[in-house]
């Protein structure tokens, strides 16, 4: 076993785990934050998307004992108590899902590459970017606008939304 000591979403996690527990195991199973799902188990799908220490990554691959130290943001860690983050109001207003699965990790995804890239994204980038997360319902169509309409609402929000995160 080994001790396992990081802040997600803002409040202090710590365990006692098996060395080969992933992130996304700990999250799931012992924070009980299953807004972070588990699609492929070999890193293709993206459905495990979160933030780390201010980076998207796929937390299937990562072994929570990496983590500690660390702060971790979940799909569940973007809302605060004024409502929905920017880019999840954008994926709920341009229907940019459809069974919902792939969302939490193409909206972590979404925040990395405006984090990296700014706020104006052309369709080109956005498509580009998401490269490592997969929807099995969808042209992309919805999700491409999504992220485009959710960029511009977070330019709008300016510097205060940027630190929440």
């Amino acid at each position: 076993m080994v001790a396992v000591n990081m802040t997600v979403n803002g409040k202090p996690a710590s365990a006692e785990l098996d060395p080969r527990t992933l992130l996304v195991q700990f999250l799931r199973d012992h924070l009980r934050l299953t807004g972070t799902h588990v699609g492929c188990d070999t890193s293709q799908c993206g459905a495990c998307v979160v933030h780390m220490d201010g980076h998207a990554v796929k937390s299937c691959t990562v072994l929570a004992a990496t983590c500690s130290g660390s702060q971790v943001t979940t799909i569940e860690g973007l809302a605060n108590a004024a409502g929905l983050h920017p880019m999840q109001e954008a994926f709920r207003e341009n229907h940019g899902l459809q069974c919902g699965f792939c969302t939490p990790g193409m909206i972590m995804t979404a925040v990395d590459l405006v984090h990296r890239k700014g706020f104006a994204l052309d369709e080109t980038t956005i498509r580009e970017e998401l490269e490592g997360n997969l929807c099995r319902c969808t042209g992309y169509h919805n999700i491409v606008k999504a992220i485009a309409a959710g960029a511009q609402a977070m330019a709008a929000e300016g510097p205060a939304q940027q630190v929440a995160e």
